[in-house]
């Protein structure tokens, strides 16, 4: 997006000021509440004590569970990995990265107290025989997800799984259908449904601000394409200059004893670096894609969609077990009017196309959304920012500099965006995503975790997480329904069945 800061500035807060009065408040005094997601997505506090958890996978985005994490509604008692590295990251913090703080500093704990009030366990399935434990977080390598959430399933624990909850629709189902069976919560780790941030655009787009949108584009962009350097000079590897890619960190040392053929891996690599292959990922897909898959969605009032096409690509990853480097996929969403659209009607032609890329040679747009309609277009940047933006109508304006809007009733009682009289948006919400909310709440990992052990204190039917198995299984099918349209080079329609967990259908594979 090539905006300037007098245009971005003027987006957030046209952002801010056409949210209705009562979010505008709770805004406005979110700052000073110690848990406003507790308000804000209808749980309270935990009035009891801390549920005890134990996590499985001690890595970057354990590491994020656990910084993230709120005492008073959640403790960490125990935890198991089998990196030496990594147990030594989560007890310490991770040094490369200062936001992810370990057990010593989130429970401000000694290193004697640390060896008394959290287990370690190599194995996870001795974790699982630990009675205290309540709940089990699970961050380990995508093809370990089936099994350790059935063993956790097995033991009576309830489960937080990060995302994706397996690469396999099948697995999907048995996993949604054993705890429901057993009466115990899975959430999946799809945070963006406890963002305000998101949970905000979609009150835009749900008051019809935006009038009909007809196209959303995802992006998710990065560079792996620079020279790692030492001193200035660029690392060789095998007589290859060595790149910069997150997901292939430098090995530790610590690591290189592990019997990595005991876990089930085959080469110390595919363990360390298990983002890059086949076998352990669904690479771009997973990691990333799924989270916007699952918030084009939300945003478009949960609906599923209807066909998906793509294509994908490797520029710079070698070797044939490794996952394409450059993904692009195009999706048929419901639009309001459509059979299966938010509102349903008899318009099978209300379509939403949404546009997905996942690219690692070029970071210009970073990561976002992009929501556009007949009278406005709204932004999501990087879960951080929201900017809107008005349509003019032809001949009411000729001035390259942003606008500001307001929000007015029009002659058929519904809001609508209208140019505002001052150059300046009225009000005091600038940034409003960093101040008073995004960074007190984080990015929703918080509020899943606070609102699970909640619902855990507060058994009751109508007590589920906001992203439970069944939104789980539904971005599973459009990880694995698009893998396939990308090898098959086709357009692949979505069955209905697939998406109802008590359904024994599933996607070819």
């Amino acid at each position: 997006m090539n905006l300037t800061t007098e245009q971005r500035h003027t987006g957030q807060q046209n952002f801010y000021n056409s949210l209705g009065v009562t979010r505008r408040d709770f805004l406005k005094a979110s700052a000073a509440v110690p848990i406003a997601g507790a308000f804000y997505f209808g749980y309270a506090e935990l009035g009891g004590s801390p549920v005890r958890a134990g996590l499985i996978g001690a890595g970057s985005q354990g590491g994020v569970l656990l910084t993230y994490s709120n005492p008073d509604y959640l403790r960490f008692v125990a935890f198991s990995d089998i990196r030496p590295s990594q147990v030594e990251r989560i007890k310490a913090g991770g040094l490369e990265d200062p936001d992810r703080i370990g057990f010593l500093k989130k429970y401000k704990l000694s290193e004697a107290q640390f060896a008394q009030d959290i287990r370690y366990y190599e194995d996870y399935r001795q974790l699982l025989e630990n009675p205290e434990i309540e709940l089990v977080v699970i961050a380990v390598p995508l093809h370990n997800h089936y099994q350790v959430v059935i063993d956790a399933l097995d033991a009576g624990k309830h489960v937080l799984c990060e995302s994706l909850l397996a690469g396999d629709v099948g697995q999907c189902k048995e996993m949604a259908r054993k705890a429901q069976q057993a009466g115990l919560h899975l959430a999946v780790g799809h945070q963006r449904n406890y963002s305000l941030l998101y949970d905000n655009a979609r009150s835009i787009i749900d008051d019809g601000l935006l009038g009909d949108i007809h196209h959303v584009r995802a992006y998710w962009h990065w560079n792996n394409t620079w020279p790692r350097l030492h001193d200035g000079k660029p690392i060789m590897q095998n007589g290859e200059i060595e790149l910069v890619n997150r997901w292939q960190m430098p090995i530790n040392g610590l690591d290189s004893k592990v019997d990595v053929e005991k876990y089930g891996y085959q080469s110390l690599e595919e363990l360390c670096w298990w983002r890059l292959y086949r076998r352990t990922s669904e690479g771009l897909l997973a990691e990333l894609g799924s989270h916007q898959f699952d918030a084009c969605s939300m945003l478009l009032g949960q609906v599923q969609p209807l066909s998906v096409c793509g294509i994908g690509t490797r520029y710079s990853s070698s070797g044939d077990d490794q996952i394409d480097d450059q993904i692009f996929a195009t999706f048929e969403f419901p639009g309001k009017t459509h059979p299966q659209g938010k509102e349903p009607g008899n318009n099978p032609q209300d379509i939403v196309v949404a546009s997905y890329s996942a690219i690692t040679s070029n970071s210009q747009d970073q990561y976002g959304e992009q929501i556009s309609g007949t009278r406005g277009t709204l932004f999501v940047e990087q879960e951080k920012d929201a900017m809107l933006f008005k349509e003019m109508e032809p001949g009411k304006s000729t001035s390259t500099s942003p606008t500001a809007v307001t929000v007015v009733t029009n002659d058929a009682g519904s809001p609508t965006l209208d140019t505002a009289e001052s150059d300046s948006p009225a009000g005091s919400g600038a940034g409003w995503a960093r101040g008073s909310t995004q960074e007190q709440v984080g990015y929703g990992f918080r509020e899943e975790m606070e609102h699970l052990a909640w619902c855990i204190r507060n058994p009751a039917p109508e007590n589920q997480p906001r992203c439970g198995a069944d939104v789980g299984l539904a971005t599973a099918i459009c990880v694995q329904t698009t893998k396939r349209a990308i090898q098959e080079g086709t357009k692949i329609q979505f069955q209905p069945e697939w998406f109802d967990p008590a359904s024994d259908e599933v996607p070819p594979v």
